[in-house]
């Protein structure tokens, strides 16, 4: 036990509360969709946001004091004790990990292993008091300075062996823990000039990585969802693992399509140049969705801000698709949010999940508001009806189709998309 969050009571749902510690909308057993809410969210707690992060930016150092940071199994230890607080608080029932985030950092593979395991049996004996579980595990292959081009695509083939191995054993922590997911998350995969870079060689290490850790994964009798996190610009200047269709070509290419799905972030489609949605139905659209990273990003500052979510109308659409694709099975909606660096408050933290889990729930209720009204689908239907009647123009040739043309003396007048419309449809909701 620590006393970090000394005097903060359990948050619970009260639309009537003063103060800014209750839950407005969040009803964990609200029935929507003939669903609980928080089976429909899953949240989770992001471990390196909220207890690794220490509250620096580009421009300035450390803002947080934390009686956890410091480089020992000990502090990792209080740092766990801190992390089931606040799950307790909350209410969550996920959290995810890297592993740098919960173990110390050692002087060889040999010591970081010890120190994950060390770790992963402490952190278990934590979930069994709690009814916290593991949502996704993955490796940090980014921060070390090993990683500095790359880690799959490292020139250095000794840094390739070394986060293969890293990567095999967070699969097994992540598998020992009850994780419902593995995430790969490719910070440095990519490259800052081609004066230096083999982009054949490259392509291969990254696609010949993930197969290594796809067959691992299985071979230990992993049966939860292996996916990847899309991650453009920041902070390589091209990035392998861009958007969700530049993924899924990458997974096509090496026969994978049918083993690995996407995690998507919303502040990592904004720097892709797309909204959320879109990124949400195109993962649909190619049967790779998996699962959400929550947060949004400053849209004046053009960088990956991370702050929590409180775009009500944004977050409503996000979830229409979602719920369009059958909403989450393994996944769930992870907050990879953290504080602004001047929230020095442990209150902050817990008000910054509960505002951001209120802003999810009223954007999932709206969601499925809209699917179930229907309206939306019907102009969908409609607008591609006509179809419906000539779907032999997909498997015809364009020779026979100018034949038609001409004979049925076709000249097509253009229809309204009726884009106002729908949008009026959805400001009802939001």
């Amino acid at each position: 036990m620590t006393d970090f969050f000394a005097g903060i009571a359990p948050v619970r749902f009260d639309p009537t509360a003063p103060d800014d510690l209750s839950y407005r909308h969040y009803d964990p057993d609200r029935v929507v969709m003939g669903k609980r809410l928080e089976d429909h969210l899953r949240f989770s707690v992001a471990w390196w946001h909220s207890f690794a992060w220490p509250g620096g930016d580009p421009f300035g150092g450390q803002t947080f004091q934390r009686p956890w940071f410091d480089n020992t199994l000990d502090a990792a230890r209080m740092k766990a004790d801190a992390a089931f607080e606040m799950f307790d608080i909350l209410g969550q029932p996920f959290f995810c990990f890297h592993d740098a985030d919960i173990r110390p950092e050692g002087d060889s593979f040999a010591e970081n292993t010890s120190n994950l395991n060390a770790m992963t049996d402490y952190i278990g004996t934590k979930m069994e008091s709690s009814g916290t579980k593991l949502l996704w595990g993955t490796a940090n292959l980014f921060s070390h300075r090993r990683y500095m081009a790359g880690a799959a695509t490292n020139p250095d083939p000794d840094v390739f062996a070394f986060a293969a191995a890293t990567v095999k054993t967070c699969i097994d922590a992540t598998v020992k823990l009850g994780g419902q997911n593995y995430v790969l998350w490719g910070g440095r995969e990519g490259y800052e000039t081609l004066l230096n870079t083999d982009l054949a060689r490259e392509r291969q290490q990254a696609g010949r990585f993930l197969t290594m850790a796809v067959e691992y994964a299985r071979k230990i009798g992993f049966e939860g969802t292996i996916l990847i996190e899309p991650k453009p610009q920041e902070p390589t200047k091209h990035q392998y693992d861009y958007d969700v269709a530049t993924v899924y070509g990458f997974l096509k290419d090496f026969g994978l399509e049918n083993e690995v799905k996407v995690n998507i972030e919303q502040g990592h489609a904004i720097l892709a140049g797309h909204s959320f949605e879109h990124e949400l139905a195109m993962a649909a659209s190619l049967g790779i969705f998996g699962s959400i990273d929550m947060n949004r990003n400053d849209y004046q500052s053009g960088w990956d801000t991370d702050q929590f979510p409180t775009n009500v109308p944004e977050i409503a659409t996000a979830y229409y698709e979602v719920l369009r694709a059958g909403g989450f099975t393994t996944g769930g909606t992870n907050f990879d949010a953290k504080l602004r660096r001047q929230s020095l408050d442990p209150v902050d933290l817990i008000a910054g999940h509960v505002g951001a889990m209120d802003v999810c729930a009223r954007g999932l209720i709206a969601a499925a508001a809209m699917l179930e009204d229907g309206a939306l689908e019907a102009a969908r239907t409609a607008r591609y009806a006509g179809w419906d009647a000539k779907a032999d123009l997909l498997v015809s040739d364009l020779a026979t189709i100018a034949a038609n043309v001409e004979k049925g003396g076709i000249n097509p007048a253009p229809v309204s998309g009726r884009q106002e419309r729908l949008e009026n449809i959805v400001n009802r909701y939001v």
